[in-house]
């Protein structure tokens, strides 16, 4: 591939970038596992997706300067916690430096021992598939084994703060694996 001289010299401004790249509204989850010691561990994660329905994968990056990312980068499996518009404080608990953030919060054990919230939109309790480097981050690529769903309104994120979804979807069936 030829090399464009005009983007060779490009700079891209970190802090301009997470700006522009947070124009973009997502929802908001916490991915949980257990570190080595069997601890719960969680963190607040944006970055969030479905991968492929045959297999069930979804994805989700997670920072390598994150305090838990040793519990994530070593571990069997995880859990994807979606918040609801209610859950504000829980994601920003989850974002902060409090070590233990499951002293107050409520949490199930399903297929894979992960810890997955007992008061969240939707959770999905996966095997790790696969792992890959990814600068300053690690995309965890996660086998669904288990799921569950509800028909509240989402937590929303755009622009450095909780955004409201208007229209929600119809009432969803819960379905578990």
């Amino acid at each position: 591939m030829a090399s464009c001289p005009a983007l060779d010299r490009l700079h891209i401004d970190p802090q301009e970038l997470r700006r522009a790249l947070g124009s973009f509204p997502t929802g908001v989850s916490i991915v949980t596992t257990r570190d080595a010691e069997g601890n719960p561990r969680g963190m607040t994660a944006n970055s969030f997706t479905s991968v492929s329905l045959d297999p069930p994968l979804i994805l989700v990056c997670v920072s390598k300067m994150a305090s838990s990312f040793p519990a994530f980068g070593g571990c069997d499996a995880f859990a994807v916690n979606l918040l609801h518009e209610k859950q504000g404080r829980i994601s920003s608990l989850f974002a902060s430096k409090v070590v233990d953030k499951f002293a107050d919060i409520d949490h199930d054990i399903f297929h894979t021992g992960a810890p997955v919230l007992s008061d969240c939109l939707t959770w999905f309790d996966c095997t790790v598939h696969e792992r890959v480097d990814a600068g300053d981050h690690v995309v965890l690529l996660g086998r669904v084994e288990a799921f569950a769903t509800t028909a509240l309104k989402p937590l929303a994120f755009c622009r450095g703060r909780y955004a409201e979804v208007k229209d929600p979807q119809p009432p969803l069936r819960t379905v578990k694996g």
